[in-house]
């Protein structure tokens, strides 16, 4: 990993582990158990949570040490479901501006299966 991450509590609830971070690409991981509706596929909302964090660490890296992200819009598409292991999300930059950054985010599951495809726009604040 390019930059040391703080703790993010959601993220140590949720079993998500960035593999990698830098301003051209964001990997995480996410276990499917635990973080499942009742139904026993992994949860839409637990993918938007592992999309929007990728997103956003890579809109920080990006915008730099003085300036502060805040996600202002994400959006989902569920592809298929994932009942075990775990998934795996790589974020894109779409655009990286001075004000604006907005990434698109893959989500594939263990047989590298799209599971889910996310875009979110974050907004970036001088500190």
């Amino acid at each position: 990993m390019d930059i040391d991450l703080p703790t993010a509590p959601i993220h140590e609830r949720m079993g998500i582990e960035i593999v990698m971070a830098s301003a051209e690409k964001v990997v995480g991981t996410m276990p499917v158990e635990g973080n499942t509706q009742p139904f026993g596929a992994l949860h839409g909302g637990a993918s938007v949570v592992l999309a929007e964090s990728l997103g956003s660490i890579g809109s920080a890296i990006h915008a730099g040490p003085n300036a502060s992200v805040a996600g202002i819009e994400i959006n989902a598409s569920h592809h298929r479901p994932a009942a075990s292991g775990e998934v795996t999300g790589t974020a894109t930059p779409l655009r990286l501006g001075k004000t604006l950054a907005t990434w698109q985010v893959e989500i594939v599951d263990d047989q590298d299966k799209l599971v889910c495809t996310a875009r979110i726009t974050c907004a970036i604040r001088p500190r």
